[in-house]
């Protein structure tokens, strides 16, 4: 019995949205009259009605571009749905009390919609690429090969302590990296503040003494008027070169030079690099685990990779591997993933256990990512403190300075 979502008129005229059951359009216009409900629009889950009449004319469906769901939601589907198969409940039966725990309109609809195709004798899989939107290649691909392979429950187990894992990392590095960025904006305004405002009209009382000020003194004066005199054109140029930065980042060749850029710097290539191999072997551990075959698991797992060099890489990795390359050769070529990581692979390529050897090789690389910016952010903290510490003395011995040579200048 497929879902519908609707709009309708109540006794009052008020409208209400919501999602209904039916077998028929008008079987459900029907059950809304006799709930007192006066249909406006219904269309079914998954498929979008052309523009007629919306009660009682003849739909044309089409593919629908649904939303989609955020990591937690999809996070919360994952772990309910493997919860509930492994418990053996039939899966249209676990999909209709997923739908009914969840309190977001979205995730219900979804749910309801991926129900109505498996109700209709279709796979998990078929039903969760009807909502592209909310269901990655990733997901699809995984489920696809727990079907087949009999082992829906624990591929879904799987994929619910992957995507948990990846929320769990995300929010570490959010955290960790939230406290310092604001910190940063809050001493660049203060800075700016001082400047503008607060040294303009402490300053100011030396103007009438007619005598030379001191260099430090006359350099803050100097930038102090600039600021305040070309501030707000200073502003309009950083916020252009933003937009046009952003948009130059969908040239496929301008990002290709900024990314390959980020991967030579120092310290942030380091990260940057970390980062992405670890989603990559960790995407690639889970779906070769489940059954997917290499050359699959390679290119799904590239769209993982956010950094166009790297995801550049490993599709001209797959291509070697087509040609009976091992996934450890084809991989180094590039000379973009870290040793210890192609180490892993070749170990587990030549004992029979590369799902394993790639689970440890994500491992490796999420902790290694975590320890560096842990690193970081404390050393970040103490050294931000420290260079504001500076620029108020700089500030403070600028506006001194003349107050301990006044009695000279006076004279």
């Amino acid at each position: 019995m497929p879902a519908y979502e609707y709009a309708a008129l109540d006794t009052r005229g008020r409208q209400q949205k919501g999602l209904i059951e039916g077998d028929t359009p008008r079987q459900v216009r029907q059950m809304l009259r006799e709930r007192g409900l006066t249909p406006l629009d219904i269309h079914i889950v998954s498929e979008r009605k052309v523009r007629g009449a919306s009660t009682g004319g003849t739909a044309i469906p089409r593919a629908r571009r649904s939303g989609g769901l955020s990591g937690a939601e999809l996070s919360l589907f994952t772990r309910q749905l493997s919860t509930l198969a492994r418990s053996g409940l039939p899966l249209d039966e676990a999909l209709t009390a997923v739908s009914q725990q969840s309190e977001a309109k979205r995730v219900q609809r979804i749910t309801l919609g991926v129900r109505a195709r498996v109700i209709e004798g279709n796979s998990l899989a078929f039903a969760l690429a009807e909502f592209p939107n909310a269901f990655p290649p990733l997901f699809r691909a995984t489920v696809e090969a727990g079907e087949q392979a009999g082992k829906l429950d624990s591929v879904l187990a799987r994929l619910a302590d992957y995507i948990e894992s990846r929320q769990a990392l995300r929010g570490k590095v959010l955290l960790a990296i939230l406290y310092p960025v604001i910190l940063s904006f809050v001493a660049v305004g203060v800075v700016i503040a001082l400047l503008t405002y607060v040294v303009p009209k402490v300053v100011g009382v030396f103007d009438s003494i007619g005598q030379q000020l001191p260099p430090l003194t006359r350099g803050l004066i100097a930038l102090s008027g600039f600021l305040r005199d070309q501030g707000p054109y200073l502003a309009v140029i950083i916020v252009v070169g933003v937009i046009i930065f952003i948009r130059a980042l969908r040239n496929t060749d301008f990002r290709r030079r900024k990314d390959l850029f980020v991967l030579r710097l120092p310290l942030v290539g380091r990260l940057v690099r970390g980062g992405n191999t670890g989603r990559f072997m960790r995407t690639l551990g889970i779906l070769f685990g489940s059954g997917v075959p290499i050359l699959d698991a390679l290119r799904i797992g590239a769209q993982v990779v956010d950094n166009l060099p790297m995801r550049e890489a490993v599709d001209a990795a797959a291509k070697r591997v087509r040609e009976g390359a091992s996934v450890s050769r084809a991989l180094s070529e590039s000379k973009l993933f870290p040793p210890i990581t192609l180490h892993l692979i070749a170990s587990g390529e030549s004992s029979g256990k590369l799902d394993e050897m790639l689970d440890r090789a994500a491992d490796n690389q999420e902790r290694e990512l975590e320890v560096t910016i842990a690193a970081l952010m404390g050393v970040f903290e103490p050294v931000l403190i420290l260079t504001m510490g500076a620029v108020v003395l700089v500030i403070v011995l600028a506006i001194l300075l003349p107050i301990f040579d006044l009695n000279q200048l006076v004279k």
